[in-house]
């Protein structure tokens, strides 16, 4: 073993986290907990040895930091090229971009989201509400604490449950692993950095966010749908109602519509369509990369 070989797992694990260091967030999280987990599970099943030896019996099968850092930057260039949509020819032409949107599947993944984001901002919003209620409630008595801490831990669940819809929808990485738990001796030691560590605040911050941000999602969204499906449908209904004997006539601003009147507004139902899933697509972004601050632990969190 070399004099600047890692002697336990937390040396292990700095040098790991410093070898990653500039890399995404949520890779580190990853690389962190699977390297931990593995290190504990054979020094654990390893009792007649120290934690210094075991380390150096495994540096040939699991790697020095620096190999094992290189593998997972390897592995993260090869599984995002995988999942990179296929290359297309760019479209020419401004006009030609702007309806390029029809085919690109993350505006439709974050079309999906924002209907999506109704539902589970109300979910979250309420466990946290119910969390924080219950246990403000329970804190003059002993289980106060007890509930509180199994509170915490189901929010970083539901945090790695939305990272992986906002990941999979939204095309943002987010960790598939959850935070290392911190290397304390006590128990009191592990409270004390739950209480502190900024993602156990943040992570309930965005549960509260989670509603209004849904509710303003599926609103606009509902709102663009609604509106430019309508006017798409208007030459549909026209001939149903523009010619109709019993004088029921399809009629704008109370004016009635003619045939290319309809054909008009189906133009611009589409025009609107259109730029709807610009817009959600940008938004989507925006609303993965609020995730991932809120979510994800970063260097000296």
């Amino acid at each position: 073993m070399t004099a600047n070989a890692p002697r336990s797992i937390a040396q292990y694990l700095s040098a790991l986290r410093q070898e990653l260091a500039g890399a995404d967030p949520a890779l580190v999280q990853d690389a962190l907990y699977d390297a931990e987990e593995y290190l504990r599970a054979e020094v654990a099943g390893r009792p007649d040895l120290s934690e210094a030896d075991v380390l150096e019996l495994i540096a040939s099968t699991y790697g020095a930091p620096a190999e094992v850092a290189a593998a997972y930057r390897q592995t993260e260039a090869t599984v995002a090229a995988a999942l990179a949509a296929p290359a297309r020819r760019a479209p020419s032409g401004a006009l030609g971009r702007f309806f390029a949107v029809y085919g690109d599947s993350r505006a439709w993944t974050s079309l999906f989201y924002a209907l999506l984001a109704l539902p589970t901002g109300i979910f979250y919003f309420t466990v946290a509400i119910t969390g924080l209620s219950v246990s403000f409630g329970l804190s003059l008595l002993i289980i106060g604490l007890p509930f509180f801490l199994l509170f915490i831990g189901f929010t970083r669940v539901l945090a790695l449950v939305e990272g992986r819809i906002v990941e999979g929808l939204l095309g943002v990485r987010m960790p598939r692993r959850p935070r290392p738990a911190p290397d304390q001796a006590t128990l009191v030691g592990r409270v004390r950095q739950m209480l502190t560590d900024p993602r156990t605040w943040t992570t309930l911050l965005y549960m509260l966010l989670a509603l209004p941000l849904g509710v303003l999602y599926f609103s606009v969204t509902a709102v663009a749908l609604a509106l430019s499906l309508g006017f798409l449908a208007v030459p549909l209904i026209y001939p149903f109602t523009g010619d109709a004997p019993d004088g029921l006539h399809l009629t704008v601003f109370n004016a009635p519509l003619s045939m290319a009147g309809a054909v008009g507004l189906a133009v611009v139902g589409l025009f609107l369509l259109t730029a709807f899933l610009h817009a959600v697509r940008a938004g989507g972004s925006l609303r993965g990369q609020l995730a991932k601050r809120l979510l994800v632990a970063r260097e000296g969190d």
